[in-house]
């Protein structure tokens, strides 16, 4: 058995790909990358099960990346994902890791955007698709878009899917992909479904199973902020400034560009900062770390391959300016903070769509990171006040003022002013280059990202809530298709009530039922993917003989309403209707449209 790669160079990539690594920062391949990247790019098809957060999304995309032909612009590479904010994620990092391949395109299809804008770029072409299955069902059969070109599928969180009722519809695709192809799976559990799948659409596959390593990490304090209202450098400052214990702080971002540019910003501020990159030779390397530990610097801003190795004990603070690809990195990251027995400090700016990757960190340090509120403007002035006060009393307290107080007298003298006047005017000069109080408006507070089981009040609201965002102690979407048929029961009286949401109902009719094999967690998992309709959105679902209702947010876009209409449950059209709760003759019970919670 070979040994492990030890750096992404081992594996023979191409310049252009290890350049991008580089660059983004990327040190030596994680367990799942070194298992996967070899037998991808010999060409096997794989099964790998690993948690999100260990990196398989390089373990996959470095060896796609090797074989697309940049003069060829049609698919050579689809990549299924369950939901939208996986799929934009997965495309952006195909972006980046494709820095250095000119020409390179990857296009993200999923239900709720614009038909419109999908053809179009459809129509231009791509060298990559990622995308939801419901949505690139659609473009199938509408042949806009085209598969003959494919050389490699990859069905990332098959069991995610499976769960949200979409494995149907992956096989579907499956059937209708060219005959000789690669294919990896990747699936953090493999329940009796997803292994069927394999075992009939894979070729003689390589297995690789990656255990998940949990870090527990007691020694340092966990914060996010979630970039909202603020630009990321202003709140930067911000936090700094109030943070009682500060001392020093290493800024993890992710390219050798931005640590330069934050670097100067920041020294524009008045902060002893400098950059730390992979494009310093060691002897400046050495020289940054040793001023960082002498104290000439406060603030290093660095990628992680440039922080490797940092050991500095007055590192009071990390922060994640830039979120982490992986939860490795997130450990190493926060692990340069807290030695010597101090507490250390790690705070992270998370973007709406990346919450999915906040809970990941959460469950792989085994410790719930708290929502930082953002110092207002109050707090900064407080605190710049509060410290131009204590420089003052030492000036007091200092010998040789004698010159100066003749000064002030003449001044005095000379403007007919007292002495408060003219400490006053002093203190104004004293502050032009930092002023004591910060410019601008408060931003109205972010919202925090775990949001509670109840209801926005609006759809607008809802839409803003990033999906999919907590795993963990939400029901799973087979638990409510487990549920007893209607028939089966008990009768209203008797059963709990599923909690009414806040906010008011619209009751819809759909063309599907129990006749067509429909279940409640098919229904659920179409109208999330297509609408971007967290299912925690969703109400009651009545699922009959020959068709269904469901209950939806009043208030829906009208383009979330029509590409809702062209959704398929089970292969048949739904043809989403407001439900005129008129009798019907397969048994179906009359509804009078209310509100959640009226009795």
């Amino acid at each position: 058995m070979s040994s492990p790669a030890e750096s992404f160079a081992d594996f023979g990539l191409s310049p252009g790909l290890l350049q991008a690594l580089t660059d983004i920062g990327y040190e030596t391949p994680s367990p799942i990358q070194a298992e996967c990247i070899p037998v991808l790019l010999a060409g096997h098809d794989l099964i790998g099960q690993a948690q999100t957060g260990t990196g398989k999304t390089a373990a996959f995309a470095l060896p796609l990346l090797e074989q697309i032909d940049v003069k060829i612009a049609r698919p050579q590479a689809l990549i299924l994902t369950p939901t939208r904010e996986l799929a934009i994620q997965v495309a952006e990092a195909l972006q980046s890791y494709a820095r250095h391949l000119p020409g390179f395109h990857v296009l993200p299809i999923y239900g709720g955007q614009s038909y419109t804008i999908q053809l179009k770029q459809l129509a231009r072409g791509a060298h990559v698709i990622v995308g939801t299955p419901g949505r690139v069902m659609d473009h199938l059969e509408r042949k806009t878009l085209s598969l003959d070109n494919l050389k490699t599928l990859v069905l990332d969180e098959a069991d995610e899917m499976l769960r949200m009722g979409f494995i149907d519809d992956v096989e579907w695709i499956l059937e209708r992909t060219p005959e000789k192809h690669q294919t990896a799976l990747f699936s953090a559990t493999m329940p009796d479904p997803i292994r069927r799948v394999a075992q009939k659409y894979l070729v003689d596959p390589r297995e690789v199973k990656i255990k998940s390593a949990t870090t527990t990490i007691a020694a340092t304090r966990q914060v996010y902020w979630q970039v909202s209202g603020l630009h990321k450098l202003d709140a930067l400052t911000r936090i700094l400034e109030v943070e009682d214990d500060f001392d020093a702080a290493i800024i993890f971002v992710r390219t050798k560009t931005a640590t330069v540019e934050l670097a100067d910003k920041l020294a524009a501020r008045g902060y002893a900062a400098a950059a730390l990159n992979g494009d310093l030779n060691q002897q400046m390397r050495e020289r940054v770390i040793e001023q960082l530990k002498s104290g000439a610097l406060d603030i290093v801003i660095a990628t992680d391959v440039a922080a490797r190795g940092i050991d500095v004990a007055r590192i009071s603070h990390v922060v994640n300016y830039d979120i982490p690809y992986d939860t490795e990195a997130y450990v190493h990251r926060i692990g340069r903070t807290g030695r010597a027995g101090r507490t250390g400090n790690a705070i992270l700016f998370v973007a709406p769509r990346e919450i999915r990757m906040l809970r990941t960190i959460e469950r792989a340090t085994r410790q719930p990171i708290a929502p930082l509120t953002l110092p207002s403007r109050a707090d900064v002035t407080n605190k710049r006040v509060a410290g131009f006060k204590e420089r003052v009393a030492e000036v007091l307290n200092a010998e040789g003022l004698e010159f100066f107080a003749n000064i002030v007298s003449q001044i005095a003298e000379e403007q007919d002013v007292g002495a408060e006047e003219i400490a006053a005017a002093l203190a104004m000069m004293a502050q032009e280059a930092k002023p004591l109080q910060i410019a601008g408006e408060d931003p109205p507070p972010s919202r925090p990202a775990a949001v509670d089981s109840r209801r926005p009040a609006s759809f607008a609201e809802r839409e803003r809530t990033p999906r999919f965002a907590e795993h963990g102690d939400r029901p799973r979407f087979e638990e409510r298709g487990d549920k007893p048929r209607f028939d089966d029961r008990p009768r209203m009286d008797d059963r709990p009530r599923r909690p009414a949401p806040a906010g008011e109902m619209v009751r819809y009719r759909i063309d599907v039922g129990r006749d067509h094999g429909a279940q409640v967690k098919d229904i659920v998992g179409a109208i999330a993917n297509e609408a971007g309709i967290e299912s925690r959105f969703i109400g009651r679902i009545g699922l009959y003989d020959e068709s269904s209702t469901v209950e939806l947010p009043a208030g829906m876009p009208k383009e979330a309403e029509n590409a809702l209409k062209r959704v398929r449950v089970r292969g048949v059209p739904i043809n989403l209707r407001p439900d005129e709760g008129n009798p019907r003759f397969d048994g179906e019970r009359s509804f009078k449209r209310r509100k959640f919670g009226d009795g």
